[in-house]
């Protein structure tokens, strides 16, 4: 566990470093070009590391990989390519580990709790095992099914989770250092929610009761199923449930060859997670193609206006919750996103608690307005053959803004992150034309006719709003202006001029500081791949460093001066 627990923090701290001083470091420093030459072998490089570890260690780390590689409209080919195969390569546990495990949970050996059990997996997941076995007929004629899948949980996973949870405890105590990350987002809170979470995924008895709450969310739904579950057989580490086992939502051959339009699964997969997020507030966390089936229903199991296929869920143990007042928050921001108003998005944003106290929403406005006048309503597919140089002329003109964007990640909040980016990118791989602001519109529409009312309460309490900044707003000019007569507001300009020159030059020494430990940094990364450029580096940290020590030297000792 020792050697687990270093393993995964070198893997950390080298990517950091390396992170840090390829897109950050050089690219201040004006050589981007330099930062952009080998940007896809190293992004390639580093998944085939992260590939390899989360393989061999298995756990949470095969979580983070499984997030990573459904990010298919955020994350660079290079990346998801290489970490895709992680959603089914997880290295099984002998059967014989796992027999043990589930006869010392359910107090029988295998043979008399099931009437056949199948001792090659059907899937091997990062916490757990399953199986496809029988019920004996007794259980059977009771539970309405015959054919189960056992889940059964990993030997020892408790202690992998812990140590797991430790690294990354670790990992966001070096991340609230950093204040880039720090005023964006509590790291230590997120991990901790987090571990919430996946405490409660090794916990299969919290999975069921999940999995009977979605079922009841979802009761009126003809296109949303969900397994029934075995009670009899299922205990905190074993989970028996009906064999749903079918298309999965990303397998684009089989859907087709079943005669189903993958496009046609991209709008209601994407028209369900939006129902779970915008009106039960409970949803599933971990919707990856693993975890959704398309289950074909046979033309006599359906009624007239039944659809010919459903989406069926499994693995209910991470789910999410969202408080009433996040979820009409997150309708705001639905709702503009899908009118193309830039105003209300960021209003929306900020209602969320996604901004900053101290943003400039006036130019943040500003750039979402003309984001929308130029991208908004594209696809995937589309915003690829848009010629790269009109988006790199966009990021100049708002370069700054996007370098101090003034967001924050809400405590509560990594869930729905991580829900919503799964959903994106599952769209994204099952039909590449798929267009997200199609499914979006029409559930827009559908929340404004749903909430008129409030919308009439709102234009109401704005009014009122108005009204009472226009009655106080003399008062607060008579206030300012009694201020400028008894001369309250004059200063010492010549004691700021020289606070600003002290400043100035311990701002060019602090600079010089920061490269010369960056170059020296980089150049020790980087040598054992590249020798000769990492010499260089090393080397070339050697100018800064005279510039930190001798600089006083060439200003007078002006420092002390002042």
């Amino acid at each position: 566990m020792r050697a687990r627990y270093r393993r995964i923090l070198r893997f950390a701290a080298r990517a950091l470093v390396q992170t840090w001083w390829f897109e950050l470091v050089l690219p201040r420093f004006g050589l981007h070009r330099l930062a952009d030459r080998r940007r896809a072998v190293r992004m390639r490089r580093l998944a085939r590391r992260f590939h390899v570890l989360a393989v061999e260690l298995g756990g949470l780390m095969i979580k983070v990989g499984q997030f990573m590689s459904s990010r298919l409209d955020v994350l660079p080919p290079e990346v998801t390519t290489e970490l895709a195969g992680l959603q089914d390569e997880v290295p099984a546990v002998p059967f014989a580990q796992i027999r043990a495990a589930a006869e010392a949970e359910l107090g029988m050996p295998v043979h008399q709790a099931f009437a056949a059990f199948d001792e090659t997996p059907v899937a091997a997941a990062s916490l757990g095992q399953a199986h496809r076995a029988r019920l004996t007929p007794e259980l059977a004629q009771d539970a309405g099914f015959a054919d189960v899948i056992v889940k059964v949980q990993r030997p020892g996973i408790s202690a992998i989770v812990d140590v797991d949870l430790a690294a990354l405890r670790r990992v966001a105590r070096w991340l609230r250092r950093i204040r880039i990350v720090a005023e964006r987002a509590d790291m230590p809170a997120l991990v901790e929610e987090f571990a919430v979470t996946s405490l409660e995924e090794i916990d299969y008895r919290h999975e069921a009761a999940n999995a009977e709450r979605f079922r009841a969310e979802f009761a009126g739904n003809p296109r949303v199923a969900v397994p029934e579950i075995a009670w009899e057989r299922s205990t905190a580490r074993v989970l028996t449930l009906a064999d749903v086992t079918a298309i999965k939502v990303a397998d684009v051959d089989g859907l087709r060859r079943a005669g189903i339009d993958p496009h046609e699964v991209a709008s209601v997969f994407a028209s369900v997670m939006f129902d779970q997020f915008f009106g039960f507030g409970f949803f599933h966390a971990d919707p990856h193609p693993g975890n959704v089936f398309v289950t074909v229903v046979p033309p006599e199991e359906r009624g007239e206006a039944d659809p010919p296929w459903v989406l069926t869920f499994i693995d209910f143990g991470m789910m999410g919750e969202i408080p009433p007042s996040t979820r009409e928050a997150l309708r705001t921001v639905l709702v503009a996103a899908a009118s193309r108003d830039g105003r209300g998005l960021v209003a929306g944003i900020d209602q969320v608690g996604a901004l900053l106290p101290s943003a400039d929403v006036r130019e943040l406005e500003r750039a979402m307005t003309q984001l929308f006048a130029r991208f908004g309503g594209m696809g995937f597919a589309e915003l690829k053959q848009i010629d790269p140089r009109e988006f790199r002329d966009f990021a100049g003109e708002f370069g700054e803004l996007a370098r101090a964007l003034p967001f924050q990640l809400p405590e509560n909040f990594l869930l729905v992150i991580r829900a919503a980016s799964l959903t994106s990118g599952v769209c994204t791989s099952i039909d590449p034309a798929f267009n997200l602001w199609d499914a979006v519109e029409p559930y827009a529409t559908r929340l404004l006719r749903e909430e008129r009312g409030d919308l009439m309460r709102d234009v109401a309490r704005r009014a009122m709003t108005v009204a009472d900044a226009s009655m106080r707003l003399p008062q607060r000019l008579d206030g300012l202006i009694t201020h400028l007569e008894d001369g309250n507001l004059d200063f010492d300009s010549g004691r700021l001029e020289r606070r600003m020159s002290r400043l100035e030059r311990l701002g060019r020494r602090a600079v010089s500081g920061i490269l010369f430990a960056g170059l020296l940094v980089a150049g020790v990364l980087l040598r054992p791949d590249d020798e000769t450029f990492g010499t260089v580096l090393m080397g070339a940290s050697v100018l800064p460093l005279l510039h930190v020590l001798f600089a006083g030297l060439f200003t007078g000792g002006g420092g002390r001066r002042d």
